[in-house]
């Protein structure tokens, strides 16, 4: 090819529409030059239109829905690449950690030489954790199971400290010593703003148990109607929990409102003066001391009925026991079974029907034998840094397996 043929060949490719085209995106700066990782924006976008009219569609219809289809297309990858990083940061926040040692206190005091095996609380860790050291109505200690049939639990310990009062227990979850309280319904309304708590339902029955001694029915009942529960409720209780005449709670049943749990101080004093009077003294036995409060309150309410009631020590020595029995399962009848097998009262019979259930615990109820005043829920104070959870099922199990400490080893 000669040199004029070549030199004539170059500058009709200078000169033809597509190398124009492509200059001019190389002037833009997008012809090659946009790198794959450089973050998409509406600026880059319109540059990327412009270029697609000019390079890729020549025909005027075509490019502008190729330009808007473009900005869109860029507008969308740009909202997925921020909710990404969003994301990852989010889960990187709060993402379990593993290690750490729970510090858990509790008002109880368990004297038994072997650690509990049954019951709420500390028998709900097995078989996640298990038992290291026990130290009778001291102190417990538990280590994570690498094993565990759920998986190795994120905590690496659970330190269970025992017999610590509710004011105690306050002051070392505020200064750091502890990350989990128990909260009794008289401090529940006391706790700081902003506190995190763990509740369950109410699956404690606080109820009156009459002994053998107190065998005329007409001062069980005089008792029953004399004691004030809403003042109780409101007062000592902090109106934590419910006021009810049921064995078995509302949620549980559906049926609690139904039973009675109203006092009539008039139709106490009649029925008491119609009891002899060696039969009109009794005592009442309180064990936890949290509960005393409550039993002092109820001798008063006796005294005003016309009775003759004395606190004593021991439940076991007493006419009448105040005392919780614990709902361990959301099925009505296995519930209402385990109580009346807790409180020596007859098993009901076959239970396969609401209406059923109904007639069985008021056949427990009958002749006053049991006397329910309320139904309350567990309640644990949590510090800021445990994450996860809750820690307590609905019927107040722990669940400390799913839990972890921020600030622990990742």
């Amino acid at each position: 090819m000669s040199p004029e043929r070549r030199v004539e060949g170059e500058e009709l490719a200078r000169r033809s529409p597509i190398r124009q085209r492509r200059c001019r995106a190389r002037r833009a700066g997008l012809w090659g030059s946009l790198p794959s990782c450089v973050p998409i924006d509406n600026r880059h976008a319109r540059r990327l239109a412009i270029a697609a009219q000019d390079v890729i569609l020549p025909h005027k219809k075509a490019r502008g829905l190729a330009a808007k289809s473009i900005v869109r297309l860029t507008k969308a990858v740009a909202v997925v690449v921020c909710f990404f990083l969003i994301s990852s940061s989010l889960s990187a926040a709060t993402r379990p950690r593993y290690g750490g040692t729970l510090r858990v206190e509790i008002h109880a005091s368990i004297e038994t030489a072997d650690p509990p095996q049954l019951g709420p609380g500390m028998p709900d860790l097995a078989p996640a954790f298990s038992i290291t050291r026990w130290e009778a109505g001291r102190r417990a200690a538990y280590a994570a199971d690498e094993k565990a049939p759920g998986g190795r639990p994120f905590l690496d310990s659970v330190e269970v400290e025992l017999a610590r009062p509710p004011r105690d227990q306050a002051i070392d979850l505020d200064v750091g010593k502890a990350e989990m309280i128990e909260i009794p319904p008289s401090e529940a309304r006391r706790q700081p703003a902003g506190r995190r708590t763990w509740v369950s339902q109410p699956v404690r029955v606080l109820l009156l148990d009459f002994g053998a001694r107190v065998d005329d029915p007409r001062a069980r009942e005089a008792l029953a109607l004399a004691v004030d529960r809403a003042a109780i409720f409101n007062v000592l209780l902090q109106r934590q929990g419910e006021i009810s005449g049921a064995l078995l709670p509302q949620w549980l049943s559906g049926f609690a409102f139904v039973f009675n749990a109203a006092s009539d101080a008039a139709k106490a004093r009649g029925l008491a003066a119609a009891v002899p009077a060696p039969a009109r003294s009794f005592s009442i036995g309180v064990e936890d001391v949290a509960l005393r409060p409550i039993a002092e309150r109820i001798a008063l309410n006796a005294r005003d009925a016309g009775l003759s009631v004395s606190l004593v020590p021991q439940a076991g020595a007493a006419d009448v026991r105040l005392l919780e029995v614990r709902i361990t399962t959301a099925d009505p009848p296995r519930a209402l079974a385990a109580i009346a097998a807790t409180l020596g009262l007859p098993a009901p019979v076959r239970i396969d029907s609401p209406d059923a259930l109904y007639n069985a615990e008021r056949s427990l109820l009958d002749g006053f034998r049991v006397v329910p005043l309320f139904h309350l829920a567990d309640v644990y104070g949590v510090a800021a840094r445990v994450k996860g959870g809750p820690g307590i099922s609905p019927l107040g199990e722990w669940r400390l397996e799913n839990v972890w400490l921020e600030g622990g080893r990742p």
